[in-house]
């Protein structure tokens, strides 16, 4: 279950750092609106990538370092 949520979280992160490279290009080329498109799946994926990882801490499927006190 834990790999299986990581793996999730990684091919998200992935296809997050792919639509800020496509919104680079439509930038360089010009594009109407591509731009502010890919960048804001970018953020609403990142979104999105926040809620899993509070929700996953949340629900004890993810193991989080103790307190160093």
């Amino acid at each position: 279950m834990i790999t299986a949520f990581k793996t999730v979280i990684v091919l998200l992160l992935l296809f997050i750092l792919f639509s800020l490279g496509r919104a680079g290009f439509a930038m360089i080329r010009g594009e109407e609106g591509g731009m502010t498109r890919h960048l804001g799946r970018r953020v609403g994926l990142s979104a999105l990538v926040l809620v899993l990882l509070v929700v996953a801490m949340a629900a004890g499927w993810l193991p989080v370092n103790p307190r160093p006190y």
